[in-house]
């Protein structure tokens, strides 16, 4: 399976197996034990490279200094064999929870001096709450084993083992803040914002060679990591990143450590800290040598997302230089402490990045006097309004802000993106679109209408500093218009027409063919088929031809890119690279939203992605390679794994069968087709019987459809009545029988030939993959990545015609029937129920309530 679909497997498990157990404590665990395994399969490795032999690596203990001593110096701890992850695998027969207690105890002894500030006390909160996992030894021994066994399996060798274990420890993350509840604000900044805030700090710093990040709310360290990654696409040397990190909460600071760790970050460039932001500033100097390592830390990115209105402690911190220069803020409210820290460590060149809550935008006191310093000091470059619900446990609304300690501007570029986001359960997420269109706008500094806008600081001090968003951009949808006359007499406003102008721009002549211009502020269709007038019309033919011209050579340009070079192109950059030449292609084309196309585009990548590492990983033969079909089934009450089958790693078996056996393909596909036909005739059939027919046992068995011996019995001495006594007619209870002793017969045969032309196909298809051609593979892979998003695109210019249309169409509709014709309606119906009371007949009093009802409708 893939790193995808393995991660959610585990979660799954992962979550059933927490039973009573917080999933906010309970990721304390299984993250732990993750990266126990990752430490031990790293040694391992190290082992097997250094030459030991497996008898060698049995041996290792702490007895043996010398090897101690080396591994120490090379990875920065050790780990004695009874204490490898993979050795409590293979004896798990013996293992107990006192072997996990010994082992963390151990490795805690074991740590090279130079990285005792990456690993100390790493362990200490799976360490202490081991006992949480069961009552007894014996039920801890249990719970733990489970987890050893679902942990097992994943590869943590080599650039696949590193890439499969990232994503999953993040993917576990997530799914365990998602249900986290407000204390996933704790550890975790939604993956979505990560990477738009990695977007935005990368690109500022895209063109130098080292590279300094502090993230001074680390949390799990996924915000660090996603800049990190995101300056990495644009150097030559990942390596030439260095990671600096501070967190208060002593099990979350560990979180961060370990993802750091186990991303394959030189030790030497992660620096890590367990303290309390506001209250002890990052030291200038490491404490165990501070006359060498004077260091006031100013760094090229600083990163956060704090813990939002939170309470602290301003007392005696004015003379702080963090503060000094801007103000306190207030005990209430620490936003702007954190953001102050974060600005005072930037370098001159330096950009930053923090979430916070909307109030800090408005917000009065010494709020206000901090960022009135902040705006006339030119530091504010960028303010992103969020949509709501867009962070685990809480729905406020947030911003991110983007501040410089020197500019050559003063104006703020303000983004409302509030509106652009996908629904996911209780939570909005921002789609690729969305971080696409934020990036591009943020990082070109444009603005756009209803969505973003350069604002003069002029502006700004005209509005006392209050910077609410709603004051600078409307991003509001346009109320709907009801024009008085065309609402009475009739006709479609030109000024509605008009708001469509983009639509006339792009087919000047069209406007003119669909309606008829009498120089009044009115005008009328020419036909009552819109649609087809709109489709017909050589204009919109020609944007269609126009869409075609454009993108003519893209299918063999991505050829080039994704199939030629897919052992050696740069994954992570490939998509940037494709996006560059769809938006190029559709600059010279109008109405289309490019981020909409680069919806497309990424929607399509991500499994193209996922084959890519994959090829890379394992080489070419990859293609070739056909794997068991694990599913999972019900045994005796209990969750098995069996084998269904095979699939291919790479290659769908459908594709190919469509590519290399289209004909067998259609056969089972029309005996399937048969099959369903005969199912549905079935049941309009049993249907059809009358209740008292219903209670017959023949037909409750036929309606079971897998007892057909009785219907078979019946249909047969039926047939012989028959033929004696003549045919039954067709409606007959006798006549539907016969007919369904045949279906069921028919079901039957189908139903055995189907399974067997299914195996032999599978295993066919199984066949011809493991035997495919370079070409093949190659004209195989193009069909999986390349057909389907270049298919997926040319449906964007008839997307765009039917946009036209229904708009316009519903323009139609809406002044089609006037005031006037309404009221007509009204009085026509009025006079037929006045002629109908007069024919009635009542007594005395109904009589009275008729007459008092027909004045009414008179108007009287």
């Amino acid at each position: 399976m893939n790193k995808q679909q393995l991660a959610a497997k585990i979660w799954q498990s992962a979550n059933q197996m927490r039973s009573k157990i917080e999933a906010n404590e309970y990721k304390d665990y299984i993250l732990g034990f993750i990266f126990y395994k990752y430490l031990s399969d790293k040694l391992v490795r190290f082992a097997r490279d250094e030459a030991f032999t497996d008898d060698e690596i049995k041996a290792l203990s702490e007895e043996d200094a010398e090897t101690v001593e080396h591994i120490k110096s090379n990875i920065g701890y050790f780990i004695a064999y009874p204490h490898l992850f993979s050795t409590w695998i293979e004896h798990k027969g013996d293992f107990d929870v006192s072997h996990v207690r010994e082992a963390l105890s151990a490795f805690s002894r074991l740590i090279h001096p130079n990285h005792k500030r990456l690993f100390e006390g790493i362990f200490k909160t799976l360490e202490t709450g081991l006992s949480k996992l069961g009552e007894t030894a014996a039920k801890q021994t249990k719970a733990i084993s489970e987890l050893l066994q679902l942990i097992k399996d994943i590869p943590m060798d080599g650039k696949q083992g590193y890439d499969v274990l990232g994503f999953i420890y993040e993917y576990l993350i997530s799914m365990f803040a998602a249900n986290a509840g407000k204390k996933a604000g704790e550890f975790y900044t939604p993956h979505e914002v990560s990477v738009l805030m990695s977007e935005i700090i990368a690109h500022h710093l895209k063109d130098r060679e080292t590279i300094q990040i502090y993230d001074s709310t680390s949390g799990s360290g996924s915000l660090l990591l996603n800049i990190g990654q995101s300056i990495a696409k644009h150097m030559a040397d990942k390596d030439n990143i260095k990671y600096f990190a501070q967190e208060l909460k002593e099990n979350t600071y560990n979180l961060t450590r370990m993802n750091l760790v186990m991303r394959g970050i030189l030790p030497g460039n992660i620096v890590t800290r367990n303290a309390d932001t506001l209250e002890d500033d990052w030291p200038y100097f490491d404490e165990q040598d501070p006359a060498n390592t004077y260091n006031p830390l100013y760094l090229d990115a600083v990163v956060s997302n704090p813990p939002y209105s939170q309470k602290w402690d301003p007392q005696h911190k004015d003379t702080d230089p963090r503060y000094a220069r801007f103000g306190l803020a207030p005990k209430s409210k620490a936003d702007y402490a954190f953001l102050l820290h974060d600005l005072y460590h930037l370098k001159p060149g330096g950009i930053m990045a923090i979430v916070l809550p909307h109030g800090v935008l408005f917000r009065g006191g010494d709020e206000y006097k901090i960022r009135k310093n902040l705006i006339e000091n030119d530091h504010l470059e960028t303010i992103i309004g969020l949509p709501a619900n867009i962070f685990f446990g809480t729905g406020i609304p947030t911003i991110i802000l983007v501040l410089r300690q020197k500019r050559e501007s003063s104006d703020v570029l303000i983004v409302d993106a509030s509106k652009g986001f996908a629904k996911e359960g209780k939570n909005n997420k921002l789609r690729a679109s969305d971080i696409k269109k934020i990036v591009d706008t943020v990082n070109g500094r444009v603005s756009v209408p209803h969505y973003s806008r350069l604002v003069p600081k002029t502006e700004l001090q005209a509005n006392d500093y209050n910077l609410n968003i709603p004051r600078y951009v409307d991003s509001s949808e346009p109320a709907e218009r009801w024009d008085l006359y065309a609402s009475m007499f009739g006709g479609i406003p030109v000024s509605e027409l008009d708001a469509l102008a983009d639509f006339w721009n792009a087919f000047p002549g069209l406007r003119a063919t669909l309606f008829a211009d009498n120089g009044t502020p009115y005008v009328a269709p020419h036909m009552e088929d819109l649609a087809q007038a709109i489709r017909e019309h050589a204009e919109v033919r020609r944007y269609g031809e126009s869409f075609s011209a454009a993108f003519a050579d893209f299918t063999p340009w991505l050829r080039g890119e994704l199939i030629e070079q897919m052992l050696t192109l740069s994954v992570p950059r490939q998509e940037a690279v494709i996006s560059a030449a769809l938006f190029d292609r559709l600059a010279r084309l109008p109405l289309i939203d490019r981020y909409h196309a680069y919806q497309i585009l990424d929607d399509h990548w991500q499994p193209v992605a996922v084959d890519l590492e994959i090829l890379q990983t394992e080489g070419f033969d990859a293609a070739r390679v056909v794997d068991p079909n694990i599913v999972t089934k019900k045994k005796d009450g209990k969750d098995v794994e069996v084998q269904d089958g095979w699939k291919g790693r790479i290659l769908p078996f459908e594709l190919v069968q469509l590519t290399h056996h289209k004909t067998e393909l259609d056969a089972l596909r029309y005996r399937e087709a048969s099959l369903n036909e005969i199912t549905a005739a079935l049941e309009e059939t049993l249907e059809g019987f009358s209740e008292e027919d219903k209670a017959n046992d023949t037909v409750n068995d036929a309606g079971d459809k897998f007892v057909t011996a009785a219907v078979a019995r019946e249909a047969k001495a039926l047939r012989a009545e028959a033929k004696n006594a003549g045919t039954f007619d067709a409606e007959s209870y006798e006549a539907k029988i016969i007919q369904v002793a045949d279906w069921l017969a028919d079901e039957k045969a189908l139903k055995a030939a189907f399974k067997k032309d299914a195996a032999a196909l599978h295993l066919k298809t199984k066949a011809t993959i493991e035997t495919l051609s370079d070409a093949q593979v190659h004209e195989l892979l193009e069909r999986k990545w390349i057909a389907p998003f270049v298919e997926a695109l040319h449906k964007l210019p008839d997307q765009q015609i039917e946009v036209l249309t229904s708009k316009l169409e519903a323009l139609v509709q809406k002044y089609r029937i006037t005031y006037a014709d309404n009221a007509r309606e009204i009085e026509q119906a009025e006079a037929a129920l006045a002629e109908m009371i007069e024919a009635l007949d009542a007594n005395e009093f109904d009589g009275k309530g008729l007459a008092e009802l027909k004045a009414l409708l008179a108007g009287n």
